[in-house]
């Protein structure tokens, strides 16, 4: 298993008990694939650089975990497709 680094960008639209959900939703995945989780790290709200879907702010959230290649593949293709999903990025450390 390698160790990745994830930073997500949940949209300023989504409510408490949505970005809660999809935190979680996240974490869940990893570890269902046989991944450790070892931190999930909540930064709140920031303003972007520039606009992006028309939007100023996004709620920044920081996972670093441990899983096979396949998983990142897999959760990157959810995270395209996910409404409240505005950026994704992974890093392999």
């Amino acid at each position: 298993m390698n160790k990745y680094e994830l930073m997500y960008i949940i949209s300023s639209d989504a409510t408490e008990e949505q970005r809660e959900a999809l935190i979680e939703k996240y974490k869940a995945f990893v570890e269902s694939k046989g991944g450790v989780v070892n931190g999930v790290d909540k930064l709140g709200m920031k303003k972007f650089a520039y606009k992006i879907n028309f939007k100023t702010e996004g709620f920044y959230v920081l996972m670093n975990f441990e899983a096979n290649a396949e998983v990142v593949s897999e959760m990157n293709k959810n995270m395209n497709i996910a409404d409240l999903v505005v950026r994704q990025m992974f890093v392999r450390k």
